[in-house]
């Protein structure tokens, strides 16, 4: 027997398919407004239709194989749009099968969204905030110009707002709420200070869109949502506008970026950003990044070639450690300048990164400072001695190795065991 699982809760009418499943059923499970959606269109169930109030998941499951298993008839399982998309489907596949079910979907409230809005959304990022860490939505709401955010209890438009208004401030909220309802649709627009500073968004909110409204109607795509990590990377000197060739070398940031493993929902720091050549390599492979520059033109700089390669990169005017205490936690780290204050610098990040700090440095007196320090944070350190010689020209058209300065990069990452440094929402 199958299992009926029907899409709706966005005003589109059932298809004659999903009105006679649900017509015929002996089990209904649904939302309580699902349920109360279903009497108002159907009138009551008829006697004898069990239902089911869908609260946990697991209970409501249990009664479906019950249900099934003693041949009571058909079950109905109403969702909210598309309910594939961030849906029942996957819990209701692993637990029966996918031979078990008949799915018919309806509009998603992102599809909703996108449209109340006039914007395409093939180039948007997805991501769900409902039951699960607020961090990674709002570091993807950062590091893209469009973004979606399925919403939830502690994750709605007022914490989104929160954790962006200071971190990515050219950035406009869409507040999609009871999509479907003639009555009570509501879609606001607002700036991530208005969202923040509000507290009666109610529970009829279910996606939040953030757009950079400057690059919300993007060139035409051919594949569908965020972009795939980019097709180079480790990119030549050349590429970035630099000081005197102070700038970290391709050698080096091709093995910082292996160690770190940037990426979706990730938030990188790159401390003693200089060029900000790291920083922009890290938001390449779509993770959001703070580039920590001491110097103001060193700031220009940075601004200037995140611009120059199509990412946000979030540049932060002030030395380290101290202008690290304002900022939200990583999961990796970056560290390319400090001089004498470097152990101490890497002694911070160490304690507040999830995942991976990276360090390079030219002293050699520096090294085991800068090891104990991940050691004694209680990390696993490893590290390596670049050398490399570079392809140069001579006259008579042959070529000779030009060394580059050697550079040692450490590493250090987190022991699973090793509890994290809790605190607010990142």
């Amino acid at each position: 027997m199958k299992i009926s699982v029907i899409g709706t809760g966005t005003g589109a009418p059932l298809d004659p398919a999903a009105e006679a499943a649900l017509a015929g059923a002996t089990l209904v499970v649904g939302g309580q407004r699902h349920l109360n959606a279903a009497r108002e269109r159907f009138g009551e169930f008829r006697a004898g239709v069990e239902q089911v109030v869908l609260g946990a998941l697991a209970p409501a499951l249990d009664t479906v194989e019950k249900h099934r298993e003693a041949g009571r008839g058909p079950v109905v399982v109403l969702a909210s749009g598309d309910p594939g998309f961030f849906g029942i489907v996957r819990a209701l596949a692993e637990r029966f099968g996918p031979a078990t079910l008949d799915v018919r979907p309806g509009v998603s409230s992102v599809a909703m969204a996108f449209a109340r809005a006039g914007l395409p959304w093939d180039d948007a990022v997805v991501v769900s905030a409902h039951g699960r860490d607020l961090r990674t939505a709002v570091n993807v709401c950062r590091a893209h110009p469009k973004a979606a955010v399925l919403t939830g209890p502690g994750a709605g438009p007022a914490e989104i707002g929160a954790e962006l208004v200071h971190r990515a401030a050219n950035r406009t909220l869409v507040v999609a709420a009871a999509l479907g309802d003639p009555e009570h649709e509501r879609v606001e627009w607002v700036s991530a200070a208005e969202a923040a500073a509000r507290d009666d968004w109610g529970d009829a909110v279910s996606v939040v869109l953030c757009l950079d409204e400057a690059r919300s109607v993007a060139p035409v795509r051919t594949v569908a949502g965020a972009q795939p990590g980019p097709g180079r990377w480790a990119l030549d000197e050349s590429e970035f506008g630099h000081r005197d060739s102070m700038i970290t070398k391709f050698e080096v940031r091709a093995l910082a970026l292996s160690r770190m493993g940037p990426r979706l929902g990730d938030l990188v720091w790159d401390v003693g950003a200089g060029s900000g050549s790291m920083a922009v390599e890290c938001a390449r492979f779509g993770a959001a990044v703070v580039a920590i520059e001491k110097t103001s033109d060193g700031i220009d700089r940075i601004r200037a070639n995140a611009a120059a390669h199509g990412v946000d990169v979030r540049p932060v005017h002030g030395a380290a450690p101290t202008v690290l205490s304002h900022l939200a936690d990583p999961d990796a780290v970056f560290v390319g300048g400090g001089g004498g204050d470097l152990p101490g610098i890497v002694k911070i990040c160490a304690r507040r990164t999830r995942r991976t700090v990276v360090v390079a440095l030219a002293a050699l007196d520096r090294v085991p400072a800068v090891r104990s320090a991940l050691a004694d944070a209680g990390y696993d350190v490893d590290g390596v001695l670049l050398q490399s010689s570079r392809l140069a020209p001579l006259p008579g058209d042959v070529s000779r190795l030009a060394a580059n300065n050697p550079v040692f990069l450490l590493w250090g990452d987190r022991r699973p065991t090793t509890p994290q440094r809790e605190g607010a929402v990142q």
